[in-house]
């Protein structure tokens, strides 16, 4: 490999975000269009019981809430929230995390170390890293 930076090596460690953006399952969907609005990311992992339950994107809040014609202010998470959580491994390349995302239809990703969740990427991050280091 010619370029041997950390960003080639790892780059899933180095693109993630690993300040991961939690909600209750229980909380309005008011609550997480608030909540992804003054944190501006996309989505919302969904945390309770004391594990990951699943992700709340701006595109569930749309497509299941929004379109579903549900209230809001009263509809909770859980109803609309994808679930699983999909994650990749922090070792795996930023390809194998593409190929995921398209295979799903996903735009957010969990990145794991040792089965533990440690951080998120969305389709942007992986767009950012392909111009600046890869290729498609």
């Amino acid at each position: 490999m010619a370029m041997q930076s950390g960003a080639m090596l790892r780059p899933l460690a180095v693109m993630m975000s690993r300040e991961i953006r939690t909600i209750d399952p229980d909380a309005t969907l008011t609550e997480a269009a608030t909540r992804m609005r003054d944190t501006r990311v996309g989505a919302l992992v969904v945390y309770g019981q004391g594990a990951y339950q699943g992700i709340i994107s701006e595109t569930d809040l749309v497509r299941k809430g929004m379109a579903g014609g549900l209230d809001p202010t009263r509809e909770r998470v859980r109803t609309v929230m994808s679930s699983p959580l999909i994650t990749i491994e922090i070792d795996r390349s930023a390809h194998d995390a593409s190929d995921l995302m398209a295979e799903k239809g996903i735009r957010h990703l969990g990145i794991t170390q040792d089965g533990q969740v440690v951080g998120m990427i969305s389709v942007r991050d992986l767009l950012r890293y392909f111009k600046n280091w890869g290729t498609l």
